[in-house]
């Protein structure tokens, strides 16, 4: 990966973006692609559309990440400036305590970051009982290191919070960051848009998507693929790697890193775009995993297939390890593989296909 694609993975990583407070992931996908789509919306919501025009006929496309991350937010202060908060998403209890985390504190009038630390009752204070039991998060709490006036002068009830780590390169080839899950969709939507524009366009439009409020109810795919109405709906996300141990192939699949996406099968997939995309993968020699899918994905795919009258809906998901936690880790080639295969699926799209199953 080059340097310029891998800063912008980096800066969509850390930008801080819990459901509902993705304005800054938001900037920086519009601003990547400023000079690639024809034209660059923003909804009510918040979800970013950079559409490119087609230059011909066939279907419209529209390829989305989700630009929300899982985090929490200010609950309530107390006197001695001590934080409780709320989790938004599906946040993992059991990481929390002693980890270091930021708030973005907007009680000034203007936002600015604030370090602060989770903290609980250390192992020598906890009864012997409870020490085989997670900490619930109401027993947990912030530290900013602030005393109480401090904190209730910088601090505002509904401020944001987010892990406090970064991106990271590691290892033979990979990577860890928060949020991988599911800023990876978005550059690789965002990538895709600008291979096939260096291509010369496809012959439908192609819309890339940043869609807002996925990891609490798909709000934001579900309202883009309305307002677009494309034929086509495709998401692009993480996926549980099951290559370490502790995970069960038979109960989970078999989804490793490096060798390529998961293309999905199954009720939530047309069968007709997931025999194309898996042409596509072949046709440019790129490694592709099958991803088994028996039911609705849980991604904003679902949202994607049952609008309006229908859509022809697709998922492509990078293989992930330790999703929802500070350490999510992937193998950043697979990105690239990704990238390469929408994209030809894409320009081989023209309006004599049919995905009308048969």
């Amino acid at each position: 990966m080059n340097k310029k694609d891998l800063e912008f993975l980096k800066s969509l990583t850390e930008a801080p973006s819990p459901s509902g407070y993705e304005v800054p992931a938001a900037e920086l996908l519009r601003t990547r692609l400023a000079g690639t789509a024809d034209t660059i919306e923003t909804n009510i919501l918040g979800s970013v559309h950079a559409t490119l025009k087609g230059k011909g006929a066939g279907p419209s496309v529209l390829i989305a990440g989700h630009i929300d991350e899982v985090g929490m937010m200010v609950k309530y202060v107390d006197k001695e400036g001590f934080i409780s908060f709320d989790p938004i998403g599906g946040v993992d209890a059991a990481i929390l305590p002693g980890m270091r985390v930021n708030l973005y504190a907007s009680g000034s009038g203007k936002t600015q970051l604030l370090r602060g630390v989770i903290g609980r009752k250390p192992i020598h204070l906890i009864e012997p009982d409870e020490r085989k039991n997670v900490t619930k998060m109401d027993k947990l709490f912030i530290d900013t290191g602030f005393n109480g006036d401090k904190v209730k002068e910088l601090v505002r009830i509904g401020d944001p919070i987010t892990y406090g780590v970064g991106f990271e390169e590691f290892g033979d080839g990979f990577a860890v960051a928060r949020a991988f899950d599911d800023k990876i969709g978005v550059w690789i939507a965002a990538r895709t848009l600008e291979e096939i524009k260096k291509a010369g366009g496809a012959k439908g439009d192609v819309i890339c998507a940043g869609t807002v409020q996925e990891e609490i109810g798909l709000r934001g795919g579900k309202t883009s693929v309305y307002g677009i109405d494309p034929i086509i709906g495709i998401s692009v996300e993480v996926g549980h790697a099951t290559d370490y141990p502790g995970i069960a192939k038979t109960t989970y699949g078999e989804a490793e890193c490096g060798k390529g996406p998961l293309i999905a099968r199954g009720p939530n997939i047309n069968p007709v775009l997931f025999e194309r995309m898996i042409a596509a993968a072949e046709a440019e020699k790129q490694p592709y995993q099958i991803g088994s899918e028996p039911r609705g994905t849980g991604t904003d795919a679902n949202m994607f297939q049952v609008s309006r009258g229908g859509k022809v809906a697709g998922l492509l998901s990078v293989p992930l390890r330790y999703m929802h936690t500070t350490t999510e880790v992937l193998k950043v080639k697979d990105l690239e593989t990704t990238v390469k295969i929408l994209t030809r699926f894409v320009l081989d799209l023209d309006d004599k296909v049919d995905f009308t199953p048969r």
